[in-house]
């Protein structure tokens, strides 16, 4: 029986092709691709164009590239913003061709993944990141008051609110 697509990709040990880079591990563009063709030849991608025809998107603070990854029909999407080395994005006025292109390379990686390749390096990459947040104070027991003893019950008065009166 032949296997599905990501069971094939999600097979491969891809830690030989992997770079640290901070306290995150990347796998090559050009490694995830070699990978992608030698299993599936036919497979194939995109990179999407603005409206305008710019190869990335902005909301005219920031931008993002869309690539996507197509193995045998499927096409799986990666929506990736341009980040500076410390994965913050990059002010629109401040990107330049050469953040673009490293993003769309990105992206075609994370594409890779949707497909199964090395999809278990991104695990927890979408945690928060607490690393600048201040800790909040734990919470404090709160003590319970009694009810006053002098109003009466809403149950015990229910007619005089459904009344009518």
């Amino acid at each position: 029986m032949e296997q599905s697509i990501f069971a094939t990709l999600n097979a491969v040990n891809c830690n030989e092709h992997t770079e640290k880079k901070g306290n995150l591990t990347y796998l090559s563009w050009a490694w995830a691709w070699q990978i992608v063709k030698s299993h599936f030849p036919n497979a194939s991608y995109t990179i999407y164009e603005s409206p305008d025809g710019w190869n990335y998107f902005t909301d005219g603070r920031t931008c993002w590239v869309k690539a996507g990854v197509t193995i045998q029909g499927l096409e799986h999407i990666e929506y990736l913003p341009v980040m500076d080395a410390r994965n913050q994005s990059i002010l629109l006025d401040n990107v330049k061709s050469t953040d673009i292109n490293k993003t769309i390379q990105r992206a075609l990686t994370k594409a890779c993944a949707r497909h199964g390749l090395g999809l278990y390096i991104y695990a927890g990459e979408d945690l928060p990141d607490t690393s600048d947040r201040q800790q909040l104070p734990s919470p404090q027991p709160v003590r319970q008051l009694p009810p006053p003893a002098s109003q009466p019950s809403w149950r015990q008065n229910r007619n005089q609110y459904f009344s009518g009166k």
